[in-house]
């Protein structure tokens, strides 16, 4: 009986491995260039900004000048309130990484770059908090001031107290300079000053007059025209870019 021998199956060509080494190579190449694409235009993540400082390659601010900074428009407490009142929480969350995102990268693409304007009368002061801290701020050293917007209705009445909040951060090595502003004192901002830039905006509630909740829309800034700050008639303090950042912080800094 002749015996029967089964025939081997056949061989995969060459040219069939060499092309799955250069598919996956090309998908390994466009993978690895859509990630490191995403670190470096996103450095608001906490994960990127944590890896562009180990490969010391994040983003340093750049020291404007009053007559450098970038061209945008000066909105008073009027307009801010007109502007992100209406934002929902949908909104809010789109809105405040790109501001963030925008400031860490020197406003390449200043479309949502807003200046505030206005008197404020000052709330409450305090320190900003380290990367050492638990409550860490999102930089530091320095300090923030937060105040309430003091708007004059009309020619005839006096100033009241108008739905909207600043919490001016303060990039500063002078520690001791927060204790120059004190509850009542008025904090003037204008665009000549030091080009104070929307970074965070957000809904609080507080207590009016006769005690009952309203929501106020709280706006966080930041100077990003460095240098001397005067304070009073007599005082100044000099304001510099921090040289690191904890994206992860939360906002507003007042609770």
């Amino acid at each position: 009986m002749p015996r029967v021998v089964e025939e081997p199956a056949p061989r995969r060509p060459a040219y069939f491995w060499w092309l799955l080494a250069n598919i996956l190579a090309a998908c390994f190449a466009l993978t690895s260039w859509v990630v490191c694409l995403n670190i470096f235009r996103h450095p608001e993540n906490p994960r990127n900004y944590e890896i562009l400082r180990k490969l010391k390659r994040l983003p340093e601010l750049k020291r404007y000048k009053a007559l450098d900074a970038p061209t945008a428009n000066s909105l008073s407490p009027r307009d801010l309130y007109k502007k992100f009142n209406g934002f929902d929480d949908a909104k809010l969350a789109r809105l405040n990484p790109a501001l963030l995102r925008n400031y860490l990268t020197n406003f390449e693409r200043p479309l949502l770059l807003t200046y505030v304007e206005g008197n404020y009368k000052v709330q409450s002061v305090r320190p900003l908090h380290d990367d050492t801290s638990k409550d860490a701020d999102f930089f530091a050293p320095g300090f923030v001031v937060r105040g309430r917007a003091m708007v004059k209705p009309d020619e005839f009445t006096p100033v009241q107290p108008y739905p909207v909040i600043i919490e001016y951060l303060f990039p500063t090595a002078d520690r001791a300079a927060f204790s120059w502003f004190k509850p009542d004192d008025m904090l003037t901002v204008t665009k000549a000053q030091n080009c104070a830039a929307v970074l965070h905006v957000s809904k609080v509630e507080e207590k009016d007059d006769q005690g009952k909740p309203e929501q106020i829309l709280c706006v966080t800034v930041v100077p990003i025209v460095y240098g001397d700050y005067q304070v009073g008639d007599d005082r100044v303090l000099s304001l510099d870019p921090p040289d690191h950042f904890k994206p992860g912080a939360k906002f507003p800094l007042f609770k």
